[in-house]
């Protein structure tokens, strides 16, 4: 028999908590990356334009972030290091001039973007992905005059000149080492969630301007004395081959890099959408070889692993099948031999000019429909800024509920404790209240079930609250789970409540 005191202290917890603990499993939430490219070189972007206040920058900034949790994404790429300069405070190289319109002068007042975007979009339950650019040191779009701590100035050994641009040479060591330790300042110092390179390594080639009355030829890399200082050092790969492995070692280095540092921040490369003409067989000639232009062996890369995640740029329609987004996107999905998640980059900013809305909906579905392809990035946050052609619209339709980021379980597969769950009235509404059972986790996902339908709510890890109101009306189960920051979930708590 139970006493007294027994009896009102279960009275009391069944009043309060109006549920109780049952078996059963809620659905699986849905998985998929959503992502937008958010660029800063040349003020694309963001920031709008050079000089804006630091309240400027972070209204912008905001509102992007604002957007894209509105549009039920859950990733933002974001360009902090355009041309071995910083959006971000940092030792080893100067300002943006992005920022203020100076290299090398910080904002006014002070504050680090990149921390300031890192701890918006986490309290957005977003993700920040830090994307940099490895070997490009000055670009055409630069106005202000170079900083004294610029690499240029610094080590201008390690500098080629090539057309309007200043480039690294991938072909020095101690360029490679610079780079690294670039990438690495950023892993060590920020809570972010990924660190991203785009397509440039080599450049892109470059005409000579300077004949006016003759026919404009490709101009060489000068990369001369470090092709030759290998040779000399016993080499026998051609100029090309030797260029290729420059990069190959540079993705694999930073790969095994950033594991030892922080294994849990994601490595990305989204480079040019085909490997070579001719792969898959429908491909033609006419997008250029970027094997033998820019010297990216991008399939060695994914075929060996060396990323957690693979953006190639499918820039291109689903028809005609010539260069086709499925038939590329197929391809690369089919030499997927690691495993990883395959994210491809759209051309949304072709919506509202050469393309509808609807060629991006239809590409978005197939990429759901293809094995292997688990979300998609879209070039850029711009156009669903804008709305381009309506496609902010679509979107909405799209991506009705929210989506979880595939998980990485090569980087961490611990699975976070279950959560402990209350349910407490108050007054005609209803308050959950959680906490979990370890480690804070990155996400939860909160789930609700009514009249038979379950809905999904994700939320950032520092909420550990939801209320419920009274106009939520049939609601009679909630099942709330953890997701780890390599995106592991825990067992659900799930509750019914009393009838």
């Amino acid at each position: 028999m139970f006493s007294k005191n027994v009896l009102g202290a279960l009275v009391i917890f069944f009043m309060t908590t109006m549920a109780k603990a049952v078996s059963e499993i809620p659905p699986v939430p849905l998985r998929e990356f959503r992502a937008a490219w958010v660029p800063s070189v040349g003020n694309i972007e963001w920031p709008s334009q050079r000089g804006l206040s630091t309240a400027e920058q972070k209204t912008e900034l905001l509102a992007i972030l604002d957007r894209a949790q509105l549009l039920k994404l859950n990733a933002i790429v974001l360009q902090v290091r355009p041309a071995c300069d910083a959006l971000y405070s940092s030792k080893i190289e100067p300002w943006s001039e992005y920022l203020t319109g100076q290299m090398g002068q910080a904002p006014k007042p002070f504050y680090d973007p990149l921390a300031f975007a890192v701890a918006e979009a986490h309290q957005r339950g977003l993700e920040l992905h830090a994307w940099i650019n490895p070997f490009r040191a000055r670009v055409v779009a630069a106005k202000s005059s170079i900083a004294p701590n610029h690499v240029s100035k610094k080590y201008p050994g390690m500098i080629v000149a090539y057309g309007k641009y200043l480039w690294l040479d991938p072909g020095l060591k101690a360029a490679q080492d610079y780079s690294l330790s670039v990438i690495m300042d950023i892993v060590r110092r920020y809570d972010i969630d990924g660190l991203h390179m785009d397509d440039y390594f080599y450049p892109y080639v470059e005409k000579d301007e300077t004949k006016k009355d003759e026919p404009k030829k490709n101009l060489m890399f000068r990369d001369d004395a470090s092709y030759q200082k290998y040779q000399v050092g016993g080499g026998k790969m051609s100029r090309g081959d030797w260029r290729r492995e420059n990069v190959n070692s540079f993705i694999a280095r930073t790969y095994h890099s950033i594991k030892a540092q922080n294994p849990r921040v994601k490595f990305g490369v989204s480079p040019f959408g085909i490997w070579k003409p001719g792969h898959p067989s429908s491909t033609s000639m006419k997008s250029g070889n970027m094997y033998e232009e820019i010297y990216c062996d991008s399939l060695k890369w994914w075929t060996n692993g060396w990323m957690d995640y693979l953006s190639p740029q499918l820039y291109w329609a689903i028809n005609p099948p010539d260069q086709s987004f499925t038939a590329l996107l197929k391809w690369w999905a089919e030499k997927n031999a690691k495993g990883r998640n395959l994210w491809p980059g759209m051309n949304t900013a072709n919506v509202g000019g050469k393309w509808k809305a609807q060629e991006i909906v239809e590409q978005i579905n197939a990429t759901r429909a293809q094995p292997g392809a688990s979300g998609h990035v879209h070039w850029s946050m711009k156009s669903l800024m804008r709305n381009s052609g309506g496609i902010s619209d679509e979107l909405r339709a799209l991506y009705q509920e929210p989506a979880l980021i595939p998980a990485v379980p090569w980087l961490n597969n611990i699975v976070p404790g279950k959560p402990t769950v209350s349910v407490k009235r108050q007054g005609k509404d209803l308050k959950a209240q959680w906490n979990s059972a370890g480690e804070k986790p990155f996400l939860w996902v909160v789930q609700q079930r009514a009249g038979g339908k379950w809905k999904t709510k994700i939320l950032p890890g520092e909420k550990t609250s939801l209320l419920f109101t009274a106009n939520e009306t049939g609601i009679d189960e909630i099942a709330i789970s953890a997701i780890s920051r390599t995106g592991i979930s825990s067992a659900a708590a799930v509750f019914e409540f009393e009838k």
